[in-house]
C-alpha cells in the first residue's frame, strides 16, 4: 500500500524559507524539507513539479537498481536543447555507444600523457598574478580549467582564444543554471544566443582543423573525428559536454578546496609542507601525487561538503516505488549529493571540513553515502581525469606562493555546478 509522497506543510515552508534567506541558497531550504520530510518529498513552484531523493539508498534507486525506469534526456530543458545529443543527455544504447567511443581519451592508462600540460596551463596562470592584487580563485580557477581542458582533450591552445571567448563560456554556463526557466522555458536569455554561436564557430573550427590531420587519435578530438559514425555535428555535441561538464566541475571543485584551505590555515601549512616535501618545486610525477595523502584526503572532503554535481534529475519513464511512496510515470525526479553527503546516519558533524574521515585507516562510508562523480553505469567518464587535474592544480599552486583567504560572504550557489559565490578572494605571496 503506497502513501502519499509528504509535502512541506506551512510551518517547514516557513522554515525553510528563511534558512534559505539566511544562508543566500536554495540548498539551506532544501535540508530544512530533508531533516522534517526524510528521503523523498515534493516540491511544487508554480509551473515546476518535482520529487526531491536524498540519502544513499535514493541515490542507489536512481544510479543502479532503478536505472532502467528513469530517462535523462527531457524534450525542452535547457539542457538537453544545448548539449543536443551529446554524451550527458543520451539514454540506452546511444549512451553507451558514444562513451565507448569517448573512453579510450579519458582511461587511467591516458592520464600520465596529460602531466604536463596540467603543470603548464596552472604555470601560465600563476604567471599572470600580482601580489598587489585581490585574487578571485573562482575566476582563475575557471581560466586554468578551460586551457587544460583544451590543451589536453583537444591537443589546442586555447590561450589566444581565452578573452575572446571568455563571456561566450559564461553565457552559456548561465542557461543551463537553475533560475526562472524552471518555470517558463520561453523566458528570453540575454547573449546567449550570440555566445553560443561564438562557441559552435570555435569548435566547429577545430573539428575542421582537425580532420586535416585525421591520424592523430590519441586525444579526445583526434578520436571522434576518426570515428565514421561521427559527424560534425555529433562531434560538436560531445565537444560542448565535456567543455560545459569537464571545466565547469573542476572550477568548482578547485574554487572550494581553496576557500576551504583558505578557512583552515593549520591544515593548509600542513599540506603545503607534504607537497613540498614530497615534490620539491619541480612539477609533480604521477608516483609523487599517489604518495600526497592528505591532499586526496582534502580534495574528498571538499567534494563531500560542495559536490560541483550537487543534484541529479531523471524523469520516472514507468510508474515506480521509492520507500513506500508511488511516483508517477512522467515525474521529474531530483535526487540531491549534496544532502547526501550531509546526511547524518552517514557522517559525524557532517557539517565540519574534516579531511581525516577519509584517511585510509578512518571507516568507510555505506555504498553510495558518497557519489562526488555519480555512481553505477553512468558514473562521471572523467572522474580519474578531475580527480588528477585537481591534483596537480593544487599542488602546482602551492608549490609557488603562500595565500591568504580574505574574510568575505560566501555562500554556495546553485549554478550549472555548486560554486562559491561571489568568489574565493585571495591575497597571495610568492614563496623564495
Amino acid at each position: 500500500m503506497s502513501s502519499t509522497i509528504p509535502n512541506p506543510n506551512g510551518q517547514t515552508s516557513l522554515r525553510a524559507l528563511r534558512r534559505m534567506i539566511a544562508q543566500r541558497s536554495v540548498l539551506g531550504a532544501l535540508e530544512v524539507f530533508a531533516a522534517d520530510l526524510g528521503p523523498i518529498f515534493r516540491l511544487s513552484l508554480p509551473g515546476f513539479n518535482a520529487v526531491m531523493l536524498n540519502g544513499a539508498e535514493a541515490a542507489r534507486f536512481v544510479l543502479v537498481s532503478g536505472r532502467q525506469d528513469f530517462r535523462w534526456r527531457m524534450e525542452g530543458d535547457p539542457v538537453t536543447a544545448l548539449l543536443r545529443h551529446g554524451v550527458l543527455v543520451e539514454d540506452g544504447d546511444s549512451h553507451d555507444r558514444l562513451r565507448h567511443a569517448m573512453n579510450p581519451a579519458l582511461h587511467r592508462q591516458m592520464l600520465q600523457t596529460y602531466l604536463t600540460a596540467m603543470a603548464r596551463g596552472t604555470d601560465a596562470v600563476i604567471a599572470r598574478w600580482s601580489e598587489s592584487q585581490h585574487i578571485d580563485m573562482l575566476v582563475e580557477m575557471r581560466r586554468a580549467a578551460l586551457l587544460i581542458l583544451l590543451e589536453t582533450l583537444y591537443k589546442v591552445d586555447f590561450a589566444p582564444e581565452l578573452d575572446r571567448l571568455w563571456q561566450a563560456v559564461l553565457k552559456t554556463l548561465a542557461y543551463i543554471s537553475p533560475g526562472l526557466w524552471m518555470f517558463s522555458s520561453r523566458l528570453p536569455r540575454p547573449g546567449y544566443a550570440a555566445g553560443l554561436r561564438q562557441m559552435d564557430d570555435y569548435l566547429y573550427r577545430i573539428i575542421r582543423l582537425r580532420r586535416q590531420h585525421i591520424g592523430q587519435a590519441d586525444d579526445l578530438l583526434g578520436l571522434l573525428v576518426s570515428d565514421p559514425a561521427m559527424d560534425d555535428g555529433l562531434i560538436r555535441d560531445q565537444l560542448l559536454t565535456m567543455l560545459i561538464a569537464g571545466h565547469d566541475t573542476s572550477t568548482a571543485l578547485l574554487s572550494w578546496a581553496l576557500y576551504l584551505l583558505g578557512q583552515h590555515p593549520a591544515i593548509l601549512r600542513q599540506l603545503q609542507d607534504e607537497i613540498i616535501a614530497t615534490c620539491g618545486q619541480h612539477p609533480p610525477t604521477l608516483e609523487q601525487l599517489h604518495q600526497l595523502r592528505l591532499l586526496d584526503q582534502i580534495i574528498d572532503e571538499s567534494l563531500r561538503l560542495y559536490p560541483p554535481i550537487h543534484l541529479g534529475s531523471r524523469r520516472a519513464a514507468v510508474d515506480l516505488t521509492f520507500n513506500g511512496h508511488t511516483i508517477p510515470a512522467g515525474t521529474r525526479v531530483l535526487y540531491s549529493i549534496y544532502l547526501t553527503h550531509r546526511t547524518h546516519p552517514h557522517w559525524d558533524d557532517p557539517h565540519q571540513f574534516r579531511p581525516q574521515r577519509f584517511a585510509p585507516d578512518a571507516p568507510k562510508p555505506p555504498p553510495y553515502a558518497f557519489l562526488p562523480f555519480g555512481g553505477g553505469p553512468r558514473n562521471c567518464i572523467g572522474a580519474a581525469y578531475a580527480q588528477l587535474e585537481a591534483k596537480v592544480v593544487l599542488a602546482r599552486i602551492l608549490q609557488q606562493v603562500d595565500l591568504t583567504l580574505l574574510p568575505r560572504p560566501v555562500h554556495a550557489h546553485m549554478g550549472a555546478t555548486l560554486e562559491p559565490r561571489p568568489g574565493v578572494f585571495m591575497n597571495i605571496r610568492r614563496r623564495a
